[in-house]
This record gives C-alpha cells, structure tokens and sequence, in this order.
C-alpha cells in the first residue's frame, strides 16, 4: 500500500533517497549531491509531499509559495519502478488541495517538455502570452 505524508524535517535516509528521486528525474547528477541543500528545500518548501511504499519513497513533489496568495508546484517526480500507477497524479492533486486549504488562490508551474498531457487533466492549462524565463547569469 502506497502512504502520502508532507515531510517537515526529512532524514538523512530520506535526503539520500530525495536525492536519488531528482536524479533519477534527470534535473541532478552525482556532482550536485548536497545533503544541507536538499534538506533546506524540504523546510522551506510551503509543503512537501512524499508516496511511500513501506518505509521507502517512491515519489515526491513540492509548492513554493508567498503563503499569501500565489504558488508553484514544483518537482513532481515518481520513482521509474512505479510510474504509471497515479502516483504522480495523487501528488498533484494533494498539493493543489493543500494549497487551496491554506488559502492559496492561484497555483502555477512551469511543465517540463512532453508532461503538458499529464498536467491537463488534473486543471493545468497553459497560460497564454506567458514564457517561462530563467536568470542565466
């Protein structure tokens, strides 16, 4: 049976296992290994939320926020061994309740290439005259 918890105050066996989440997303490689950052991303988050299978995370997403009125669902990833499954889904869906519970009325996030499909049905569209953009240096 798969469990979602937010995490507050992660581990270190759950920073290792985050850390292997975004690597195994592609976005991190051994270089960026960096146990203070990831645990730093965890409580600063406005909540983070992992899928656990037993004791182990399979799957992880997490909103940044003002935690006034506008957030960012960033992060959504899902364990290659268990993708398929709703998983991602269900981490979308419990974000946006949350964050609609604490009052967030506008909830964004920049999709990756080729995932548009999977954030329409769970109310994403996208934002018309909009660019993503990205401080480069």
């Amino acid at each position: 049976m798969i469990g979602y918890t937010f995490l507050e105050t992660p581990t270190p066996v759950e920073i290792n296992r985050l850390t292997e989440l975004y690597r195994y997303a592609g976005w991190w490689t051994d270089a960026t290994d960096n146990p203070p950052l990831v645990a730093g991303m965890v409580t600063g988050s406005h909540c983070f939320l992992v899928a656990r299978q037993a004791e182990t995370i399979i799957a992880m997403g997490r909103a940044i926020s003002d935690r006034i009125s506008d957030a960012y669902i960033q992060d959504v990833t899902v364990d290659p061994a268990f993708r398929g499954q709703g998983i991602g889904s269900r981490i979308v869906i419990t974000l946006t309740t949350r964050l609609a519970a604490d009052g967030i009325g506008w909830i964004g996030l920049i999709a990756e290439r080729k995932t548009h499909s999977f954030y329409r049905p769970l109310g994403f569209s996208p934002m018309a005259d909009s660019v993503p953009m990205l401080k480069t240096s």
